[in-house]
C-alpha cells in the first residue's frame, strides 16, 4: 500500500538522528546468539542499523580482519582500494576498516582528495591495476556503502580482484570468520589507532575521481553527446557521485547540470518513497518526484542512488522510465552499434528481468544468459568479454568498452545514465520513443512486483524448492512450459521458483529482511492478465510450500 505522503517533501520527523545513530555505532555491541545482530552477507554486502545493533564497530572490526584473512589465504598482496558513500554510518565505519586494515599490513589506497566514491570508481580502479599486475600483486576493494537504502542503515562490501562482488564462496568464508571473531570479543582482531593508520606507510591515494571520469570516453561515445548538444540533468541524489557529475561536464564538455550538488547524512532534500521512508532509490518514481517534475528543462534526467550502482533516467515525452524497458532499449542500441564488440558476445540479465529483453536478444541473435538475482553472477562474462552486457530488474548494470575489452565488473549507474545520452545523440530520438518501437515489434509487457507473508520456516522451503513440487499444468489460462529452480543461463540455485507460459512468467523468491516472499511477474496479455497470473501464482506457491 502506498503512503498518503509518498512523493512528498520530507519533513522534520521523517529525519534520523544522526548523532543517535553514530553514537549506537559505537555504544552497542551485537549478541551472537541473535541472528539479526550477525553478520550476514546478503547479494552486494553486510547490511543494517546500528539503532538495531546489526551495523556496529564490532561487525566492521570483525569483517574487516575477516577479509584480510580471506585475501592473504588467496595470496592478494595487492593494494586493497577502500570507497564510501554519503550514508552516515560509511565514515565510521571507513575508519574502522582502516584501524584493521593498517594494523594488518594490508597496503590501502583512499580517495586523494577525502571524497566520496561510487561502487563503480572502485570496481574501475581494481580492474586498471590488474590489468598491469602480475602474480601475487592483484588488488581488491572494499565499498563502505547500503547502496539505495535509508539513512539509518550502513553497508559493507568486498570486491575480490576479479573487480566486481564477491561470490558465495568467498562471502561465506568472510561472514562466518566475522561471526567467530564477534564470537569471541574481537579476540583475534588486529587494530591500531585511526591516526596510526592513516600515517602508516601502507595507507596511500588514489584518485579515483579522475581515473574514472578521464577514462569514460573508452567505454562512451561522448563526442556525439557533446556534438549534438544534449541537454543533460544528473541528480546524484546526495550521493557519492556528486563531485563525479561536476568532473564529468568539465572534462568532456558537455551541457550538464548538477540539479542538485548537496549531500546531507538525514537527506532532508528527498521526497519520500513508497513506504513513506527516505530511501534513494532511483528508480521510484516518489523517490525521484523532485527530478521527474523537472523533465521538461533536460532532454534527459538521470539519477543515481547513494553509491552510484543504480540509474534512473527520466524522458521529457515520458518521465521516469521503468528499468525494465530502459534495459532492453540499452541492450537494443548498443549490440547494434558496439562494431567492435565481439560477435559471439550473449546478453546477460537476471531471470526476474523483463522477457522484452529476451525477444530483443533473439531480434539480434544473441545468446541470452539467464542468471539469478544478484549481479555477482556477470561478474566472470564480463570480465572474459563472453557477456558484453549485464543487467538486472533494480536498475543496475554495466557492459563492455568500446573496443569489447571489460569496463567494470560491478554495476555502474554513472554509465548507464550517460549511454541515455549517447543514445538520444546518435539515433535522435529518447530511450522513451525506443521503447515505444520495441513494444510496436514485440507487444507491450506488464510488469510487476508485490509481496506475499511467509514466515521463516516456509521462507527456507520456498529458497529450496524442487520442482516437482508444483502440480499445476497451466497458469491464467496458459499451458506451462518451464518450471525453474535452477537458472537457465549457468544452472546455479534460484534460491526460489520461476514458472513459464508462452506470454507471461512469475519468480518467487523468499525475503532476507521480512517475513515475506517476493512475487515478480509479466504477461504480454495486458494488466488484467498480469493480475491473474499474481492471484495464480500465490496459490501456486502456497500449495507447493504446503505439499
Amino acid at each position: 500500500m502506498v503512503h498518503a505522503r509518498a512523493g512528498e517533501p520530507a519533513g522534520p520527523g521523517d529525519l534520523v538522528d544522526v548523532a543517535r545513530l553514530v553514537t549506537a555505532y559505537y555504544a552497542l555491541r551485537p549478541d551472537p546468539g541473535e541472528p539479526g545482530q550477525r553478520v550476514a552477507f546478503g547479494t552486494s554486502g553486510h547490511r543494517g542499523s546500528a539503532l538495531d545493533a546489526a551495523f556496529n564497530d564490532d561487525h566492521i572490526a570483525a569483517t574487516t580482519q575477516a577479509i584480510c584473512e580471506y585475501r592473504a589465504g588467496q595470496g592478494t598482496a595487492g593494494p586493497l582500494f577502500l570507497g564510501a558513500d554519503t550514508h552516515a554510518l560509511s565514515e565510521p565505519a571507513r575508519v574502522t576498516a582502516l584501524e584493521v586494515l593498517a594494523a594488518n599490513g594490508v597496503t590501502v589506497l583512499i580517495d586523494a582528495a577525502d571524497g566520496y566514491t561510487p561502487t563503480p570508481a572502485v570496481s574501475h580502479a581494481i580492474l586498471a591495476h590488474n590489468r598491469t599486475a602480475s602474480g601475487r600483486a592483484v588488488a581488491d576493494g572494499i565499498v563502505v556503502t547500503p547502496s539505495h537504502n535509508p539513512p539509518r542503515d550502513g553497508g559493507f562490501k568486498y570486491n575480490p580482484p576479479s573487480g566486481g562482488p564477491a561470490g558465495s564462496e568467498a562471502t561465506g568464508w568472510i561472514q562466518d570468520r566475522a561471526n567467530e571473531l564477534i564470537a569471541a570479543g574481537l579476540a583475534g582482531v588486529k587494530r591500531i589507532p585511526y591516526a596510526r593508520a592513516l600515517a602508516a606507510a601502507t595507507t596511500g591515494r588514489h584518485d579515483f575521481l579522475g581515473g574514472y571520469t578521464e577514462d569514460l570516453a573508452s567505454v562512451l561515445d561522448l563526442d556525439a553527446v557533446r556534438a549534438a548538444g544534449v541537454r543533460i540533468g544528473a541528480d546524484p541524489l546526495g550521493g557519492a557521485s556528486v563531485a563525479y557529475w561536476g568532473r564529468i561536464a568539465e572534462t568532456h564538455r558537455l551541457d550538464l547540470t548538477v540539479v542538485n550538488p548537496l549531500t546531507d547524512p538525514a537527506w532532508r532534500f528527498m521526497t519520500l518513497d513508497w513506504d513513506g521512508k527516505i530511501r534513494m532509490d532511483c528508480s521510484s518514481p516518489y523517490a525521484m518526484a523532485s527530478l521527474i517534475g523537472r523533465k521538461d528543462a533536460f532532454d534527459v534526467s538521470t539519477g543515481n542512488d547513494a553509491d552510484a550502482d543504480r540509474h534512473g533516467i527520466v524522458t521529457p515525452d515520458g518521465g521516469l522510465m521503468n528499468p525494465n524497458h530502459y534495459l532492453a532499449v540499452a541492450i537494443d542500441y548498443l549490440y547494434r552499434h558496439r562494431r567492435e564488440w565481439p560477435g559471439e558476445a550473449a546478453v546477460g540479465k537476471t531471470l526476474v528481468s523483463s522477457s522484452m529483453i529476451d525477444r530483443v536478444a533473439g531480434e539480434l541473435k544473441r545468446e541470452l544468459v539467464e542468471v539469478p538475482v544478484g549481479f555477482k553472477w556477470f561478474v566472470d562474462g564480463l570480465l572474459s568479454g563472453s557477456i558484453a552486457f549485464g543487467g538486472e530488474e533494480s536498475a543496475g548494470a554495466s557492459f563492455l568498452r568500446r573496443d569489447g575489452s571489460v569496463w567494470t565488473t560491478d554495476k555502474d549507474g554513472i554509465l548507464l545514465a550517460l549511454l541515455a545520452s549517447e543514445i538520444t545523440a546518435v539515433t535522435g530520438r529518447s530511450p522513451s520513443e525506443l521503447y515505444g518501437e520495441l513494444t510496436a515489434r514485440f507487444g507491450a509487457p506488464a510488469y510487476a512486483r508485490v509481496d506475499a507473508p511467509a514466515d521463516r520456516e516456509q521462507k527456507a522451503v520456498l529458497a529450496r524448492l524442487s520442482a516437482d513440487r508444483v502440480r499445476a499444468d497451466t497458469l491464467a489460462g496458459e499451458p506451462i512450459t518451464a518450471v525453474l529452480t535452477e537458472a537457465p543461463g549457468n544452472g546455479a540455485a534460484i534460491g526460489g521458483l520461476k514458472v513459464c507460459t508462452e506470454n507471461a512468467w512469475f519468480a518467487a523468491r523468499p525475503s532476507g529482511t521480512e517475513d515475506v516472499y517476493k512475487i515478480y511477474a509479466e504477461s504480454f496479455q495486458g494488466p488484467d492478465h498480469l493480475a491473474l497470473v499474481q492471484d495464480e501464482a500465490r496459490a501456486l506457491v502456497s500449495d507447493a510450500l504446503s505439499g
